[in-house]
């Protein structure tokens, strides 16, 4: 067996990992780089002769997960090859892409990334894939996007696990463990550990379960008549947590767009048919034509879910003048180093939406692994052979966890090579 990590060691995002044998070649994730404030995104890969070199000849490509770093190259890969994706996360992704088909000049692309995402195959939870001798197992886990999953590789008399983004601190992130112990180790031993290692670089993060956001929430809502709430409008688990928050003080209207309502009614009809939280009731469309839920919102308050777009500046800049600023507050609840002016990662757009509110709080967890999670699961895996710690800003800092110490000798950041097993890692900044 082979293992090429093409890019994730020493960085977050734009995962690609290749899994050789004698009959198969497949790929786990085509993601693309993130980018780092308003800087356009460097990425040396995202070009279709690149990526026809990495996927030549390979037999399938499976994604963990749809967020942009993980999956943000699938259109460029050529005609043919196999693509596998969770079902939602297609339903998810499909729907999104037509609503970036209405923006002027982007109609053509959208409508050839809205085919390829068609014919992927879907990944179920616990059903295998056979790509020839090369045998996948996927399992749920808890992320900041629904459907994600970790893989359980099987090929060459190997067993690997390839975690993809993963925490326990969600609601699904309870199964992470049991699984785990049921499904990968309760199954035979694991030689080799892909994990990932965002958090490893943000020590000093506040890592708080769902549902300790659900009680922040709540308290604000009883405090603020009017409410709006910036998070992404893909997170399941986010998404439940505002609106079961919301149902807590029995109010006035849950609004957003017509495009949150059309995931919301995907998420219903998939992960709301297992968890009643996952089941989002009525929520209203907003228009500016609508008098009648305006009217109800100034009467009544409200929580509306907004995005840093022109259509919800329109909307804020029309709604704010009517409310009283003493009873108005933003809830932001993504990553804080996009509002933070003095960070790399600042958005100058989310900044400027930010500021058109009287005020923000922010309220938010992490949708990776804490360290202490990271360790628990690196100590329960427990590899005979390799650690490789992708997704992380420093890979090689995996050893600063509480793990035990003959687990931090079997972490590499550098190419190595076993009887039977070449680990290649080309994935390091330096090189790409």
């Amino acid at each position: 067996m082979k293992i090429t990590i093409h890019r994730g060691i020493d960085q977050i995002g734009g995962c690609i990992t290749e899994i050789t044998t004698a009959e198969a070649r497949i790929v786990i994730d085509l993601g693309q780089n993130l980018p780092r404030g308003d800087e356009e995104v460097k990425d040396n890969l995202a070009s279709r002769e690149a990526i026809e070199s990495i996927t030549s000849g390979v037999d399938a490509i499976l994604y963990t997960h749809i967020h942009g770093d993980h999956f943000g190259l699938f259109n460029l890969v050529p005609e043919g090859i196999p693509q596998y994706v969770g079902k939602v996360s297609k339903d998810v992704s499909i729907c999104k892409l037509k609503r970036l088909g209405h923006i002027k000049g982007r109609e053509k692309q959208t409508a050839g990334e809205i085919e390829r995402v068609s014919k992927m195959s879907p990944i179920e939870a616990s059903i295998t894939i056979q790509i020839k001798d090369i045998k996948i197992t996927p399992y749920f886990v808890s992320h900041s996007a629904y459907d994600a999953f970790m893989f359980l590789i099987e090929a060459d008399g190997f067993r690997l696990l390839h975690t993809g983004d993963f925490r326990s601190h969600g609601y699904l992130g309870k199964g992470l463990i049991p699984t785990i112990k049921k499904h990968i180790v309760g199954t035979g031993p694991v030689d080799i550990l892909i994990t990932e290692g965002t958090m490893v670089s943000r020590l000093v993060e506040d890592v708080k379960h769902e549902s300790e956001l659900s009680g922040e929430l709540t308290e604000i809502f009883k405090e603020k008549k009017n409410v709006f709430v910036w998070s992404s409008s893909t997170d399941l688990e986010r998404l439940a947590t505002i609106y079961s928050a919301y149902q807590e003080i029995k109010r006035g209207p849950f609004v957003c767009d017509d495009y949150q309502a059309e995931i919301f009614k995907i998420f219903s009809e998939s992960a709301g048919t297992h968890a009643g939280i996952f089941k989002f009731g009525k929520a209203y469309t907003y228009s500016d034509g609508n008098l009648l839920l305006n009217n109800w919102m100034k009467k009544e308050g409200f929580c509306m879910l907004v995005r840093p777009t022109e259509k919800y500046s329109s909307y804020v800049d029309k709604i704010l003048p009517e409310l009283d600023p003493a009873e108005t507050v933003l809830i932001y609840s993504m990553w804080k180093e996009y509002i933070n002016p003095k960070s790399e990662h600042a958005k100058s757009d989310y900044l400027n939406f930010l500021a058109k509110f009287p005020e923000y709080r922010q309220i938010h967890t992490s949708g990776h692994a804490s360290p202490q999670c990271l360790a628990e699961v690196c100590n329960l895996v427990n590899p005979r052979l390799v650690i490789i710690p992708i997704h992380s800003e420093k890979s090689a800092d995996f050893k600063s966890l509480a793990i035990r110490d003959e687990l931090k000798e079997r972490i590499i950041t550098e190419s190595y090579m076993f009887d039977n097993l070449d680990i290649c890692l080309r994935g390091k900044v330096s090189n790409i």
